[in-house]
């Protein structure tokens, strides 16, 4: 690796120092001057924007419709479900007046005491609330449901300890909020958009997850049920990375949401929520990149390929020029988006470099030689295997390279989680092997006593009862009681 981009801490060493370096060198993101705030860099955002539109239109091919509800909610809308408001309470912040004026001394501002807000208004940790109190307004029949809405927008949760797309004070996300006239069709979206998200995950960004159901405690605010889906980083740690809710009548109780049913008698509206943010960039980061820098799924690479000129001479750039326009012509047909990289200012070795810490998957070399050979040299970024290749046919090769890669990175962590899936029975056995991360299959009474006692010795939690494993009853390796499943206990970002 070029000098100027040396200096990466190894995983092996220390895996929290190499993520936060390689988010900001890769220039991802970067700290902000607001406290627990970040600034999502253009080449992190452009990451972001590939997810977001894959994603919306997975929304929008099951019938949910975008919309965008307020920033601020008051105050009291948040009193209204008791559950709810206890689990954001110690996260929100609050706008308490409307306007500043000049302090005595003419070089700044201080908030006008005189304008103090009636009431406080909450900057949105979530929207459950705003959002069921305008819907209060659009249903009167059933024959106005469902409303499958979603919103891309941003939220805030005051964080203490912040790591850059892990857990930041301020984050993009979309959040879906769904009303429906029966419990059962409720109850199937939030099932079904779980199923989205983990299909999302697993085909476009490579990563193999666990779904399953939240333990009542890990539960979202105001839930019945949570559905997660559950990822495994490279240091053997959980990170809950999409979750749906099913929010039975709660809402549409707190706020009057009432129909008339087929019955023609009046009914409160279920609901759904679901969600996934920018957490999904650290799940990327964490599950494929190595020491040397970022690794991208070609589905969501900004840039999937990159070709870099070698010439000694202006004649010789322009030979090259002239193939290369082909070459990214032909790709781009293809629906594959490409970078040629003939800038003079940098050195080949330098762009190498800086390429294959930003993920890009595959690169081009192309130089004078290789146009009298018909030859052109091929890096994939996933193993770092260098061949050289007929130049004749080229757009088919990478494109056929590109899904290779995909495969074999997800094929890649499947089998890094699939090796670090430990069934355990024993307490004492459990605590020793915690410590060094993975996926834990053990017998659970049941008890949020138990569950808490997990996670006062060790640290770890509850992350689900997860589907596609066989359950079979057993005793809890901690209180000794009867137990009907196994959950997947791990430390978790």
């Amino acid at each position: 690796m070029a000098t100027e981009l040396k200096g990466l801490t190894k995983r092996s060493v220390n895996y929290s120092a190499w993520y936060n370096e390689l988010v900001v060198k890769a220039e991802l993101a970067e700290q902000s001057d607001v406290r627990g705030c970040m600034v999502i860099r253009p080449y992190g955002y452009a990451i972001w924007e590939k997810i977001q539109s894959e994603l919306d239109k997975k929304f929008k091919a099951t019938g949910v419709q975008n919309a965008y509800f307020p920033l601020l909610i008051p105050k009291s809308f948040l009193s209204r479900e008791a559950e709810h408001v206890e689990g954001f309470a110690k996260e929100c912040a609050v706008v308490t007046h409307y306007r500043l004026k000049t302090n005595d001394t003419h070089d700044g501002v201080v908030v006008d005491p005189d304008a103090k807000l009636d009431e406080e208004l909450i900057i949105r940790p979530t929207s459950e609330t705003i959002i069921w109190n305008t819907y209060k307004n659009w249903v009167k029949s059933y024959r106005d449901l469902p409303i499958l809405c979603n919103q891309w927008c941003n939220v805030m949760r005051w964080e203490m300890r912040t790591r850059l797309f892990l857990r930041t004070s301020e984050f993009l996300w979309q959040e879906g909020h769904t009303a429906h006239a029966t419990r059962e069709e409720a109850e199937e979206r939030a099932k079904m958009m779980l199923h989205v998200y983990a299909d999302f995950a697993e085909q476009y960004m490579a990563v193999p997850v666990i779904r399953g159901v939240k333990s009542e405690t890990e539960r979202f605010a105001g839930a019945l049920d949570t559905y997660t889906i559950e990822a495994m980083m490279q240091d053997g740690k959980a990170l809950q990375s999409g979750t749906s809710h099913f929010l039975g009548q709660n809402f549409g109780r707190a706020f009057n949401v009432q129909f008339l049913n087929r019955d023609q008698k009046q009914e409160y509206a279920w609901a759904t929520s679901w969600g996934v943010s920018t957490r999904l960039m650290g799940a990327l980061i964490m599950t494929h990149s190595d020491d040397n820098g970022l690794v991208l799924p070609p589905h969501l690479a900004p840039i999937q390929v990159v070709i870099v000129p070698i010439y000694k001479s202006q004649e010789q750039l322009n030979a090259i020029d002239a193939k290369v326009e082909t070459i990214c012509h032909n790709l781009q047909a293809m629906g594959i988006s490409v970078k040629y990289d003939n800038d003079d200012n940098k050195r080949p070795g330098f762009k190498f470099a800086d390429y294959e810490l930003k993920g890009i998957p595959v690169r081009l070399a192309i130089g004078a030689r290789d146009l009298e050979n018909g030859t052109i040299e091929v890096m994939r970024r996933d193993t770092l295997e260098k061949e050289t290749v007929s130049i004749e046919g080229i757009e088919a090769y990478v494109q056929k390279l590109l899904e290779d890669i995909q495969a074999n990175i997800y094929k890649k962590a499947l089998n890094f989680r699939d090796s670090h899936i430990y069934e355990c029975d024993n307490y004492d056995e459990f605590k020793q092997r915690i410590q060094d991360g993975g996926f834990f299959l053990c017998h659970w009474d049941g008890t949020p006593e138990t569950e808490a006692k997990i996670k006062e010795d060790t640290q770890a939690t509850i992350r689900c009862v997860p589907y596609g494993f066989e359950q079979t009853p057993g005793t809890d390796m901690v209180s000794g009681k009867p137990a009907k499943c196994r959950v997947i206990i791990a430390k978790a970002y």
